[in-house]
Formats: structure tokens, C-alpha cells, sequence
């Protein structure tokens, strides 16, 4: 069963990421953590109006909140919207477009340890480069344990039973050229509606293979041989072979999807069996993916051929049968 994981980001890497200048706030305060992507301008809360604020957001104050307060709050509303906005729960406020923080916030802050910082770039800027950053850094995540790779730049995951032999076959795949992003753990991320998958940074590189132990693909095979991440675009799933199971010959049956973390995403069960080349078998069904992508159903098109074939045939006979009469 996939193991989810609920990620944070301290203020502290935030502002490191972003080269923000810290106003007030000493190193303790650094250590409030983000754990919504969601950032907040508080313009309701600049006038007083609290209700269903969603504290745990990042506040941002751009060029409207600072006229806003400079020409039309007085200090009595400044320190009860201000104690609001430096709650506990609030991971900090940034003042964008260069403007200087306002005295009765740094008092405030100052004496509450709360972490104020300004940025010279655009409000709007700054609100998109947190979002898109945080947004990365804060999606949810699960662990799936099987093989991902880059297939002719496509994202498979390849799962199946344990003992299926998913790294001798991914590594017959690296040996032809294709790309290793985790083996045995995959972290995967939706990110923008997207699978994202990848491995823990200290995994980066390593296979373990039965008999062997721990080999380092980029060593032995080059720094080409494995990517850092991936988009999750098709699932392989190995199954043991069943002389008595009636497995889909032609492929046009119905496709099978697999939804992870709500993104659904096409699956393909593959049997394995002594002898089969599945490093080439994957190869094709890959190469079959990316035909299907591109509107070409190989499975559909004979399909086709058969249905004109028969309807041939049956036009034939009837000529004769009319022909004979």
C-alpha cells in the first residue's frame, strides 16, 4: 500500500531560496514551517474584518497594502490588524517592490520574534515564484516501491511482485541507453496535475541487485545513466506467467488505467516468463505508447484490416451464391 507523506519547507530555506533581506526576526523565528503553497494579501484583514482568514499562508504586502496602511490606517487600527497578521500560525510576511516595512509592524514583530522580510521584486513576481516554487516543494507525495525510467524520454513505472526481476530488467534497459531514476522507492509528487516521480537524493545513482548488493549506475555505466526525476506517464506491470490465464493477444480490449493520487495514468500488465526478452518487450511497448499518443492505435488498425477482410470475403460469397442461383 503507497505510504503518503505531508512535506514542509522552513521559513528559513524559503528565504534563502529567494535572497529576501530580514527585517526583524532572529534565527528561532526562521524555524516556522510553510505547509500550504497558498500565499495571502490581506486586504480584509487591513480592515479589520478576520474572519475566515487562512493563518497558516504566507502574507505578502505589496504596493496596495502599504498605501493602504500609510495613507488610511491609524495607529490603533495598525497594532489590531498587525497582532493579527503576526499570529503564531502565520510563517512570516513579505514586503515586496522595495518598500520600507511599516514602523508599528517591525515594533510589533520585534517584540513577538516574528520573521519580516522585504524583496525589491514586483509584488505580482514575487507572488508567482513563491507559488510555483512552494507548490513543488509542499505536493503531497506517496512511496511506490518498483523501477522508474526514462523509455524514449518517456516516465514508466515498472511494478510488479517481489522476485519479479523489475532491476535485472531495468538494468538490461540502462545497458541499452535508457535512463535509471529510482530503483526499488518512488517518490512521487503531483505537482500541477501532473506525476512527478523520483527517489530520496541519497539513492540517486544506486541499484540494489540480488546476489551482487549495491552498484553505482553512474559509475559503471556514466552520468547519462540516470535522471534526477521524471514525469509518471505509463505503467508497466510485471505478472507471473499463467498457462491457464487468457491474456489480451490483439489489444483491443478495453485500456486499463492505474489512478494515483488522482491522475490517471495507462497501464500495461505484462507476464514474464524464463526466456522472454522483457527489456525488448518493454522497449515496444513503450514505442506502442508513444504511437498511441499520436493517434496511431496498432491494435485498432488490424482490427480494421480484419472487419474489411471479412466484409470482403462475405461480399464474395454472396456474389457467388447469386451467380450459382
Amino acid at each position: 500500500m503507497p505510504q503518503e507523506t505531508q512535506p514542509t519547507i522552513s521559513v528559513r530555506d524559503l528565504a534563502a531560496k529567494f535572497a529576501w533581506e530580514q527585517v526583524t526576526g532572529d534565527e528561532n523565528s526562521l524555524k516556522r514551517r510553510l505547509v500550504t503553497a497558498e500565499t495571502n494579501r490581506p486586504g480584509l484583514e487591513l480592515t479589520g474584518y478576520f474572519p475566515n482568514t487562512v493563518a497558516k499562508r504566507l502574507t505578502i504586502l505589496g504596493d496596495k497594502e502599504i498605501l493602504y496602511i500609510d495613507q488610511e490606517m491609524d495607529e490603533v487600527s495598525q497594532r489590531k490588524s498587525f497582532e493579527f497578521l503576526t499570529g503564531e500560525n502565520t510563517p512570516a510576511i513579505v514586503i515586496a517592490h522595495g518598500h520600507q516595512c511599516p514602523p508599528i509592524l517591525a515594533e510589533i514583530a520585534i517584540r513577538k520574534n516574528f520573521p519580516i522580510f522585504k524583496t525589491a521584486v514586483e509584488t505580482a513576481h514575487t507572488i508567482v515564484n513563491v507559488t510555483n516554487y512552494l507548490d513543488e516543494r509542499l505536493a503531497h507525495s506517496i512511496i511506490i516501491h518498483g523501477e522508474l525510467m526514462q523509455i524514449y524520454g518517456v516516465g514508466v513505472m515498472i511494478t510488479g511482485d517481489s522476485g519479479m526481476g523489475k532491476s535485472e530488467i531495468a538494468l538490461e534497459l540502462i545497458k541499452k541507453g535508457h535512463q535509471l531514476v529510482a530503483d526499488d522507492r518512488i517518490d512521487c509528487y503531483r505537482i500541477h496535475n501532473v506525476l512527478v516521480g523520483r527517489t530520496p537524493k541519497m539513492l540517486e545513482g544506486f541499484m540494489e541487485l540480488r546476489g551482487v548488493g549495491i552498484i553505482n549506475i553512474g559509475r559503471m555505466y556514466g552520468v547519462g545513466a540516470f535522471a534526477h526525476q521524471t514525469n509518471i506517464d505509463f505503467q508497466i506491470e510485471l505478472v507471473s506467467f499463467d498457462g491457464e490465464e487468457e491474456y489480451d493477444r490483439v489489444g483491443i480490449e478495453e485500456k486499463e488505467y492505474s489512478e494515483i493520487m488522482g491522475v490517471k495514468i495507462l497501464k500495461m500488465r505484462i507476464p514474464v516468463s524464463g526466456g522472454r526478452p522483457m527489456s525488448a518487450i518493454i522497449e515496444t511497448a513503450v514505442t506502442n505508447y508513444l504511437l498511441l499518443q499520436d493517434g496511431f492505435d496498432s491494435a485498432k488498425e488490424f482490427e480494421e484490416i480484419v472487419l474489411k477482410k471479412i466484409a470482403e470475403n462475405k461480399e464474395g460469397n454472396d456474389d457467388e451464391s447469386v451467380s450459382g442461383y
